[in-house]
């Protein structure tokens, strides 16, 4: 492990401590930091000379922020002589933005892969895509984690009776299905069409979810109206108890207060994949970290183990 190194930008150098007390090692020394005009000032203070480092930075709020520290410790590294870079980005940012589906629209996600490719990542380690395709954006090996581990335990040990699974739309029935596969539970859809980019119209749920203890699963929340919308049509057809399962806790805009005033939902549960920030914290919202899922992942791909055996 002497040739294994650890960094982090300002995304999120907590996961990055929980992440090297996992591998029992300490966080690499780099100042990242900002010129008086605002540009991103990297140093990188160890000596990384022929090592295997891993940069711990999920690209959340500020994303173009925490986007351009990433490439810049990428570069610094790079030029600092290691053998093998690779960013791990527990969320990676503009995931939403993966196709064309109106004309004249980037496709963000592409652009992003090629930044992180051009700057000099030599692999990619992240959790939960918004889209599994983008692994097909990179060149260089990406390793696509899941969550749904850490999910199952928690839920689990809640001792729930009769759970059933819900995908909030069509996009997240493949998680779903995962999750009920591993609960041995049912599995629900809610069909719902959208009318915006943040809101959307619930029509009706395929399945059922009267009398049982329903579970939403999703890779993310941003401004939480589909999901809590979802909780309102749930409740009106009866469901016994609803919590949600979601990886990514975005929670931007109005997410907090629709989350108060939401009085059906008992528990949105999310990951440490983001960091919480201060105004990020209510008795129904419960996080569970996925350090130590991140830590065995970079602990593997350092010795050349296999990770897919995580995703059983």
């Amino acid at each position: 492990m002497n040739k294994l190194a650890v960094f982090t930008g300002n995304a999120h150098p907590e996961l990055a401590k929980s992440i090297c007390n996992y591998l029992k090692i300490d966080v690499s020394d780099a100042m990242v930091g900002r010129f008086s005009e605002g540009e991103v000032r990297v140093k990188i203070n160890d000596n990384i000379r022929g090592k295997d480092v891993f940069i711990v930075q999920p690209t959340c709020p500020p994303v173009n922020e925490n986007l351009v520290e990433l490439l810049v410790m990428i570069d610094a590294l790079k030029r600092a002589s290691s053998q093998r870079i690779t960013a791990v980005m527990p969320y990676f940012g503009y995931a939403r933005q993966d196709r064309k589906d109106q004309p004249r629209v980037p496709i963000s996600a592409k652009l992003v892969a090629n930044l992180l490719t051009t700057a000099g990542a030599n692999r990619v380690l992240t959790m939960d895509l918004h889209a599994g395709q983008i692994q097909g954006f990179f060149d260089i090996p990406v390793d696509h984690l899941f969550a749904v581990g850490v999910f199952i335990d928690y839920i689990q040990s809640l001792g729930l009776q009769n759970v059933v699974v819900v995908s909030p739309d069509v996009g997240s029935i493949k998680m779903a299905r995962s999750y009920a596969k591993r609960l041995m539970a049912s599995l629900a859809i809610i069909d719902k069409r959208r009318v915006s980019p943040d809101k959307a119209e619930v029509v009706h749920i395929l399945g059922d979810v009267e009398g049982k203890d329903v579970l939403i699963v999703d890779d993310l929340v941003a401004t939480g109206s589909s999901l809590f919308e979802a909780v309102e049509i749930l409740h009106k057809h009866k469901a016994r108890s609803i919590r949600a399962g979601i990886t990514h806790g975005v929670l931007s805009g109005p997410a907090m207060e629709r989350l108060d005033a939401c009085r059906w939902l008992e528990e949105l549960v999310i990951t440490d994949s983001i960091p919480s920030g201060g105004n990020r914290t209510h008795p129904r919202l419960r996080t569970l970290s996925v350090a130590a899922l991140l830590g065995e992942a970079i602990r593997r791909i350092h010795n050349e183990e296999s990770v897919s055996s995580l995703f059983d």
